[in-house]
This record gives structure tokens, C-alpha cells and sequence, in this order.
């Protein structure tokens, strides 16, 4: 990197994934707006072709007018050869394919559990976990040897056991977890903040939080603006309107089932006392399986979805022929603000800025301090010039601590269960689910949806697993 008149210049980013066709258009629209940072992006992914089109994206998207960034876009033939030197790492990469995610997600549901996700907790967060890790290894493996020095980027599920897989690997590392789901419980109380008192924040930034928790099973302690106290006024608004909840009308996915009214984190609220921060799909799987996903009625009820696995497939249709689309000239990406943070992140890491977010990392400074040294949590940290910062985010209170540590703890058996390729962890991790666990606690029949999950992902995990179900 060089840096030249309040510039930062000839940066080297890997993009691991860089086929993608959501997170890598994101990226590439924030780098297009950012006229203090230039570089080259390196994209490497194992669909050559994918990230083929994306340097043909990425390139042209460069070349209009009104692009301020300055980047050249690049595919990597392998791994180490993007690494070489670089440093930023971005990694966004989905483990597998939407087949076997079909599994993850729907399989389960003969034993009466219910997943809206299926990428973090439950038992289609543990099987994704188990092709998930080994990759992780391997990519923290080649960062040591190629660019040790590298500050990584991860946005892929799961997101806690990704972050931790590469500290195990490579201990030095100067790795971080990104999830945008905190931002969205800003922009709620931003929402609630203009209907109750009429004041209008300039944008979500405005609404200062302090975080605590784990990736998608955050929770705020304290939420202000302008020196106002954020919990009565999200309180008053609950005691008036629960039934109806609170929609985001300008939500990307108002029509699909990542919509919610919100109305899950207004009860865990009133029952906990503090608000939780992450979209209702996610912190209703870390919940008991018979409270919010007893069934898909109960889901209906509470007005937030079960993402199907089938909508997926149909979505990543749509964004292929949006490909086609971007390739040819036919469209183009709006170079308008996408609502991340990752390059703003990197403007601070490189110096031009300091800056404050949440941030996924291992608790060794003991952010969390009621909580494990070796877990993953999610809290706010400064990022300035070549620093991460972790903020002192206090204690959970015992009650949310108490839901909170069987996932702390499923994150260490599931990767244990990865490393030594043994189905009884898996088992173990199922069974200490609260989703799972609520619905079945039969040993016998867990272990054979573990071992019939684990057969339907066989494609992406180590040969290993072939000898153990």
C-alpha cells in the first residue's frame, strides 16, 4: 500500500468467493464510491466462470464516470496465488450447494424441528459447519503462508465458527467476523424513534448501541440518541402496538420470507429486558424449538418466515440471469450507499478514518466478561490505522448468558466434531440445541438424522467421514 495525499493507494484485496453474486456486487459498489482507496481485487473462486463474469462486472463498473474508486479487477488461477501478498482478505463464500443446504434445512423437520435459517444454530448450522471448517482450515493454512500480515474479512456462515476455525488454524491471525443484522435492529429503533417522538436521526449511524453477544444472537444493553434513552421509547411503542409490530418499509426483502415484523425481538425484550439485535428468522433458532418455530403456523403467528431452501434456488436463478445481464452491458449495478460497512472498516484499518462497529471476534480480552476466553462474540470494536480495537462491553445479565452458552458451547463440539470427523459429537451438538432439543431428545433417532445429514453432505466433507456413517 502507498499513501499519497490523503490517499491510500495500490491496496491488495483476495476475494475468496469472488464469484459471488450478491456480497461481491455489494463490494464492488462500495469500492466504486470510496475516491480515497485504489488497488487491485483478486477474485479466486472455484467456479472460474463465475468470477470470470465478475471481473468483467467489476472492470466496467470501474470505468464510469461517475465510479470515484480506482480498481482493477483480476481472476486468480488458485488460492495462493490471490493471497500472494495482499493486504486485505475478503472470504464470502457459500459452503456447498443449495442441495445440500436442502437437507440441512428441511431434514430435521421429520423429527418436528423447524428451521428459518439453518446456517448458524440448530441442526443445519452444525452439518454446514462440518463442510464449512475444513475450508476454513485450508484458507487460514494458505494465509499463513502467503499473507500473514493480511487483515481477513469474513461475512460467511457460520459466521462464529468460521472466525473460530481460522484463529485455531493460525492463532496470529488478524482475522474478524462482519454481519449486517445489528444495523437492521438500528434502523428499527430508528423507525420506532420517528413514529414515538417525531425525531429524525440522519441515518441508523446515529442510534449508539453497545452490543453483546453472539453472531445472530446479539442483544443491545443501552441504545441512545442524542443523549435520549432508546429503551422507554421502544418499550411505549411495544405497549401500544406488539399485535401489529414494526415493519421497515424500505426492507430489500419486503416481499419474501426474510420480512418480519419484529415482533420476536419485542417479545424477547419484554421478557429479558433488553432489546435483541439480530432479524427475528435468526434469534428464533436459538430459542426453544416449542416457543417461536413450534410450527409453521406458530411462525405465521409471530409474522416472520421459514426461508426455505426452494426460494433460494429460485433466487439464485434470478441472480444468474442478473449476471448474464451485468456481463453484457444489458445492466447495470446502481452506485448508490449498499448499507455495509466493510470498506469502511478498511478506510480506518489503512488510517483515513477511526471508526466504531460490531464486530465478530475471540473473546480474549474478555469483551464479553461472563462469557468463555475461547468463544467467538459479537461486540463493538474501534478499527483505526492497524488496530482492532475490542470495546469492554460489560456482563450479560444471567438470564440471556443463560441462553446464550449452550451455543458457546456447541461451537467448540462442532468444531471438535470436525476435526475428528466423529458423528457422536455431532450428535451431542444436536442434542444440546435448544431448537432441536425441545422438539426431540430421543438419542437413537438423533443419531440417525445426524448420520442421514451427514450422508447427504458427503460431496463436501473429508474422505474421513465415508468410514464413520
Amino acid at each position: 500500500m502507498q499513501y499519497e495525499d490523503q490517499c491510500v493507494k495500490d491496496i491488495r484485496i483476495a476475494y475468496i468467493g469472488g464469484g459471488s453474486r450478491g456480497w461481491a456486487w455489494t463490494f464492488m459498489t462500495d469500492l466504486a464510491r470510496e475516491a480515497q482507496l485504489s488497488g487491485e481485487v483478486r477474485l479466486y473462486d472455484i467456479d472460474r466462470g463465475a468470477a470470470e463474469a465478475n471481473q468483467i462486472i467489476g472492470n466496467r463498473l470501474m470505468q464510469r464516470p461517475e465510479a470515484t474508486g480506482r480498481w482493477r479487477f483480476s481472476v486468480s488461477d488458485s488460492l495462493e496465488s490471490a493471497l500472494s501478498g495482499c493486504d486485505f482478505v475478503v472470504i464470502s463464500i457459500l459452503p456447498g450447494r443449495f442441495d445440500e443446504m436442502q437437507s440441512d434445512v428441511h431434514l430435521p423437520e421429520r423429527l418436528s424441528c423447524w428451521q428459518s435459517v439453518g446456517d448458524t444454530a440448530g441442526p443445519g448450522g452444525i452439518i454446514r459447519a462440518l463442510r464449512t471448517i475444513p475450508m476454513f482450515v485450508e484458507i487460514a493454512q494458505a494465509i499463513r503462508r502467503c499473507s500473514p500480515d493480511a487483515w481477513v474479512i469474513n461475512y460467511t456462515n457460520p459466521m462464529s465458527l468460521c472466525v473460530k476455525t481460522l484463529y485455531y488454524t493460525f492463532p496470529e491471525i488478524r482475522a474478524f467476523g462482519c454481519c449486517h443484522e445489528v444495523f437492521g435492529t438500528q434502523k428499527v429503533l430508528q423507525g420506532i424513534l420517528e413514529k414515538e417522538t417525531g425525531e429524525r436521526a440522519k441515518d441508523w449511524h446515529d442510534i449508539f448501541v453497545n452490543v453483546l453477544g453472539i453472531n445472530h444472537f446479539t442483544w443491545f444493553s443501552s441504545a441512545s440518541f442524542r443523549g435520549v434513552d432508546l429503551f422507554p421509547v421502544y418499550r411505549h411503542y411495544i405497549d401500544r402496538r406488539f399485535e401489529e409490530g414494526f415493519e421497515l418499509r424500505d426492507e430489500s426483502w419486503m416481499n419474501s420470507s426474510f420480512h418480519c415484523a419484529h415482533r420476536v425481538k419485542m417479545d424477547l425484550f419484554l421478557r429479558y429486558g433488553w432489546i435483541a439485535a439480530a432479524g427475528d428468522r435468526h434469534l428464533a433458532e436459538f430459542m426453544p424449538g416449542n416457543e417461536y418455530l413450534n410450527d409453521p403456523e406458530t411462525v405465521r403467528s409471530w409474522k416472520f418466515g421459514l426461508t426455505g431452501v426452494d426460494w433460494r434456488k429460485n433466487d439464485l436463478k434470478e441472480r444468474l440471469a442478473r449476471s448474464q445481464r451485468l456481463v453484457s452491458g444489458e445492466e447495470e449495478l446502481a452506485l448508490s450507499p449498499t448499507g455495509e460497512e466493510g470498506i469502511r472498516l478498511i478506510r480506518a484499518l489503512c488510517g483515513l478514518e477511526r471508526f466504531l462497529s460490531n464486530v465478530n471476534l475471540p473473546n480474549t480480552a474478555l469483551q464479553i466478561s461472563n462469557l468463555p476466553a475461547d468463544a467467538v462474540v459479537e461486540t463493538n470494536a474501534v478499527f483505526e490505522l492497524g488496530h482492532i480495537r475490542p470495546v469492554a462491553a460489560g456482563a450479560l445479565p444471567e438470564s440471556i448468558r443463560a441462553l446464550i452458552l449452550p451455543h458457546v458451547e456447541n461451537h467448540e463440539r462442532t468444531l471438535r466434531a470436525a476435526l475428528t470427523f466423529d458423528p457422536e459429537l455431532v450428535t451431542e451438538a444436536f442434542l444440546h440445541d435448544p431448537n432441536f432439543s425441545a422438539k426431540c431428545r430421543d438419542r437413537e433417532k438423533t443419531r440417525a438424522l445426524a448420520d442421514d445429514m451427514i450422508r447427504n453432505t458427503l460431496t463436501y466433507l473429508p474422505d474421513e467421514w465415508k468410514k464413520t456413517v
